[in-house]
């Protein structure tokens, strides 16, 4: 990646000095070009200047447009050197270079926070390579959802293993949104819901059809009576019908005095889209029949986006006349050519009204399914998960991993359950890895539901909703203490345990009970541990309280894990590894005495 983004500023670095040289060539040729002709009018022949203006002329012109082409190029290869530096960043967990969050973080959602879904440094963040804002959203969409389909994550995640490696057809197709959304270019999402607002406001029924019945035979009767009349056939005639044809064309034309201001705002808002839908409508897609499958409804031959969007096109170009009011009010006096314009818009904004939803929904839908496939493509050892129904698979994972923490600091462990109602109950010193351990689990889960890889070397897992109760946080605005918010967050995943819903509950809780004393925490995490187990959930509780170990003395479907740390002088060394059994150590003190707070003699 790093070879390629010095090659591209090698490249641009040269396109852009050569356009330097274009420029100053051009100014170059009209300077010397203009002189010589002065000097042909004055000292040679007043003729000869002429010729000489023409011929720079055309050399200026011709020296513009290949400065134009090369200026075009530099932007490409800028937007693409932005593309390769981002794709750095997103490999190496540059936060500070990645894309400002597009979308808020949802309070109330079951696992959003817990897991850093969303927000500065989230999962999504790190995905998203959506240039609409509907992608994105669908994209938090597929990364949160509750109530996850097997069908519908099979099928993302068969598209996304047939676009993982199809980078340059993804690179493409994002340069090509890019380079035309000014939305972008100013740093932020384009909103086709904007566009489709818009059209929903501006499609009235307007029928033209009978004015511009009456006002075309009114204009071929001016022109027949003006004709004979000019070779003195009939009396002047047409001068009535002119009135007639006049007197209409004012009383039914307030009725289109919008009309071609909305004809330029929809070109423009549409511009950005015809290089998108070109560039898929064009693409050979060979065996990739998922792929061809998705853009089907680009692929109509009768209703292609680029043929709608060509029309419109030729109409904007038609009614351009009408910034020269001279030749505008001629011709509309001759036949009514606003109000043949006028229906044209009018049929084009009603087919565009049904046709773009279906072609928004493809783009859309391709975007976000790209976000997932490049971070497949950049994270090469991820692998695609086994996903059935709970009750055929519970949660297998060999080397699972965190995709947040760095690959030079991050520690794989595998781990499984095998039936519904176990928990696993993880113990461990601070900062010994549990809360990391806890979300590494959910959020490879939730990108196997979106359809996308895992950081694991094999995972399998049924279909469960997930609920966290990790980042618990009191709320001010409501009254609520941290204790208490964290109780009904509880609450509510145990109503979700017992609601009757085909996936069972798979819930991740760190440190239960953490805003009350010890004795009351003690007693109510054993009470509500002991209500979870044997239910239909299967979950993982990291606490401190290593009385809660013994629950596995009581109940064979609670297990003990837990992670383990060394003392090297003043130095403690954690390794991050998951072990069975619960833990023999802690390091609160250790922890206390190392940062000089008084600890009693003996203790820790």
């Amino acid at each position: 990646m790093e070879r390629q983004i010095g090659r591209l500023e090698r490249l641009l670095a040269a396109r852009q000095a050569l356009s330097n040289r274009y420029a100053w060539s051009r100014l170059a040729l009209f300077t010397g070009g203009v002189l010589v002709a002065l000097a042909g009018f004055y000292f040679v022949n007043g003729w000869l200047g002429w010729p000489l203006l023409l011929i720079t002329f055309i050399i200026f012109n011709v020296v513009a447009r290949y400065h134009r082409r090369l200026d075009h190029s530099v932007a490409r290869l800028n937007a693409w050197l932005g593309l390769k530096r981002l794709q750095l960043s997103r490999l190496t967990l540059d936060w500070s270079a990645l894309p400002d969050p597009a979308l808020p973080v949802i309070p109330e959602h079951p696992f959003e926070i817990d897991l850093d879904l969303t927000g500065p440094r989230s999962l999504h963040r790190l995905l998203d390579t959506a240039t609409s804002r509907e992608a994105s959203l669908r994209l938090r969409d597929w990364l949160t959802q509750t109530q996850p389909e097997l069908e519908a994550a099979a099928r993302r995640q068969g598209l996304v293993k047939e676009l993982a490696p199809l980078a340059l057809f993804r690179e493409k197709l994002w340069l090509q949104a890019a380079l035309n959304s000014t939305d972008l270019q100013a740093g932020q999402r384009w909103e086709g819901q904007r566009l489709l607002d818009w059209l929903r406001r501006h499609t009235k029924p307007l029928n033209l059809t009978p004015t511009l019945l009456a006002l075309t035979v009114l204009a071929a009767l001016n022109i027949v009576l003006f004709g004979l009349n000019r070779f003195g056939l009939v009396p002047p005639l047409w001068v009535g019908t002119f009135i007639v044809y006049v007197i209409l064309y004012n009383i039914k034309g307030g009725e289109t005095a919008d009309l071609f201001d909305e004809a330029y705002t929809l070109r423009d808002g549409l511009a950005r889209l015809r290089p998108v839908f070109g560039f898929l409508e064009t693409y050979r897609y060979g065996r990739h029949l998922r792929l061809k499958e998705l853009v089907g409804p680009l692929l109509n031959r009768a209703a292609r986006p680029s043929r709608q969007l060509r029309g419109l096109e030729w109409v904007v170009i038609g009614i351009t006349i009408q910034r020269n009011y001279p030749l505008w009010l001629l011709i509309n006096a001759i036949v009514p050519w606003r109000f043949y314009f006028s229906r044209e818009i009018l049929k084009r904004k009603a087919d565009l009204e049904k046709q773009l939803p279906g072609w928004l929904e493809v783009w859309f839908e391709l975007e976000s399914l790209n976000s997932l496939a490049n971070f497949a493509w950049l994270n090469k050892g991820y692998t695609f998960p086994e996903l059935q129904t709970a009750e055929r698979t519970v949660f297998r994972a060999a080397e699972l991993g965190h995709p947040l923490i760095p690959a030079e600091e991050k520690v794989r462990n595998s781990f499984s359950m095998e039936k519904l109602g176990e928990m696993a109950i993880i113990t461990g010193s601070n900062m010994a890895g549990k809360s990391s351990f806890l979300k590494a689990v959910g959020v490879n889960l939730c990108l196997a539901y979106a359809g996308g890889p895992v950081d694991a070397d094999h995972l399998s897992a049924g279909l469960f909703r997930l609920y966290g109760c990790i980042k618990v946080s009191d709320s001010l605005t409501d009254g609520f203490s941290y204790f208490y918010a964290e109780v009904r967050r509880l609450k509510t995943l145990l109503d979700a345990v017992k609601a009757p819903d085909p996936r069972p509950v798979f819930f991740l809780i760190d440190e239960i009970f953490r805003g009350t004393n010890n004795r009351e925490r003690l007693t109510g995490s054993r009470a509500y541990l002991q209500a979870l187990a044997g239910s239909r959930c299967v979950g993982l509780v990291s606490t401190h309280d290593l009385e809660l170990v013994r629950l596995a003395d009581l109940n064979p479907l609670i297990h003990n894990y837990h992670f383990r740390e060394e003392v090297e002088g003043d130095q403690l060394r954690f390794d991050y590894k998951l072990r069975r059994g619960p833990s023999p150590t802690t390091n609160a003190l250790v922890i206390m005495r190392m940062a000089g707070l008084p600890v009693p003699e003996g203790e820790g």
